[in-house]
């Protein structure tokens, strides 16, 4: 794999944004680059596609270049104004991140290209959903992750847990058992391990009862946890978390939830599957007793929605190189790379269609059946802002510790209304 050399003053006159014009006869492949996040791909992939596009491809020269999340929009919305130093022609960004480029502008409209040629129609609509604004499409799904049911085996042998609940009032009488737990232990067991801040898993509640965190009417963004809906959910997510002895006032990160369920003493918690492998670092002795599951829906005809995290594919409008940067797209989401990917990284192919694909894997394969049933966040450019003030976690703690449920989430909701109005 080549990687990006800074542009050259010469290159740096040419009419044309990035570091080199389109190549004349006898130029030799043209340099086209490829922003890619870091831990998104392994090395071995990168190096396969990279090897295997340049040879069906033999007039471009693929240049992958590895990016930190860590300061990526402020690069991003360089590139995308012409501001940047550094050349990009296809970027990967986060699911819900398209919104606010396509506000900053510069992206290259990609409808046309997705109705035709990518598969469009099967696209996981927690990919496909914020890729597209007001109609168009601007990001193409690449690949999909989203949490599951880690348990473990052995508690629910011992609670005579046979098989995965399908439904909640299932899944709720399943935990209720795990939470007792041998009749010798002496209370330290716990049916499951929720947080009391656990946002994302209610998001998949209230989707499950066809509410959501906030709706958009004629352009104007308000919350929309006061609905009776969202209220159901919540009241549900607090039956749930009192079966074990999750904080009421922290999320998922503290402290670690893998590290609680590493002690052995948790027969579940709600996580994407890659922590099963922190888990059994912390406690070697739980490794091949992990098993997932999809969330279990409102009933049992189909598992819950979940909120789904991810890439889409973005092109810039100044690339100089946009029909080489399709190529490089219709490669990365074609049936064979998204099957090494998926298969390679444990990851849910960008289409419900490839959900087999990881069959063989039992936690990517539970993701794929929850992600059919997937998710994003409300489609606003501001909603990174909501999530950094965050106040769905503040209303979460007070249902849990008793206080009013619809004033609490009236605040709430009044304070998302005015975050994605501008008016924090």
């Amino acid at each position: 794999m080549r990687f990006l050399a800074l542009c050259t003053a010469l290159a740096a006159a040419t009419a044309l944004s990035g570091c080199a014009g389109p190549a004349g006869p006898g130029a030799g492949p043209e340099k086209v680059t490829l922003w890619l996040m870091k831990g998104s791909a392994s090395d071995a992939f990168i190096d396969k596609f990279t090897a295997d596009f340049e040879k069906e491809h033999p007039d471009i020269d693929l240049v992958v270049k590895i990016q930190e999340w860590t300061g990526i929009v402020d690069k991003v919305n360089a590139v995308l104004k012409g501001k940047s130093k550094e050349n990009a022609d296809v970027i990967e960004v986060g699911n819900t991140q398209v919104a606010q480029y396509v506000e900053t502008g510069g992206l290259s409209e990609l409808t046309l290209e997705g109705l035709r040629a990518w598969g469009s129609n099967d696209w996981l609509r927690g990919l496909s959903d914020p890729g597209s604004v007001d109609g168009a499409q601007y990001g193409v799904p690449w690949y999909a992750a989203n949490r599951v049911v880690i348990y473990n085996k052995d508690l629910f042998a011992a609670a005579g847990v046979k098989s995965a609940p399908k439904s909640r009032q299932e899944w709720l009488a399943a935990t209720q058992r795990l939470d007792k737990g041998d009749p010798t232990d002496k209370g330290a067991r716990q049916g499951i391990y929720l947080p009391g801040q656990n946002w994302y898993v209610l998001a998949g509640f209230i989707w499950d009862e066809g509410g959501d965190l906030a709706v958009e009417n004629s352009g104007e963004w308000s919350g929309a946890l006061d609905d009776e809906k969202a209220l159901s959910a919540m009241e549900f997510y607090k039956q749930l978390q009192s079966l074990g002895d999750g904080p009421k006032d922290a999320d998922e990160e503290t402290p670690p939830q893998s590290q609680v369920f590493a002690r052995g003493q948790v027969a579940q918690i709600i996580a994407p599957p890659g922590q099963a492998r922190e888990i059994e670092a912390a406690n070697p002795a739980l490794k091949g007793k992990l098993g997932f599951f999809p969330i279990p829906g409102k009933t049992a005809e189909k598992p819950g929605a979940v909120f789904t995290g991810g890439s889409d594919l973005i092109i810039p409008e100044k690339t100089g190189r946009r029909s080489q940067a399709v190529d490089v797209i219709t490669a990365l989401v074609s049936e064979k790379w998204q099957t090494e990917l998926a298969t390679t990284m444990s990851y849910v192919p960008n289409k419900t269609t490839l959900a087999h694909v990881v069959e063989g894997d039992e936690g990517a394969a539970a993701m794929a059946t929850g992600a059919a049933q997937g998710r994003a966040t409300p489609n606003s450019a501001h909603w990174a802002d909501v999530e950094a003030k965050n106040p769905i976690k503040p209303f979460m703690t007070a249902v849990l510790t008793g206080q009013d449920p619809k004033r609490a989430a009236a605040t709430a909701s009044d304070a998302i209304g005015k975050i994605l109005g501008g008016r924090r």
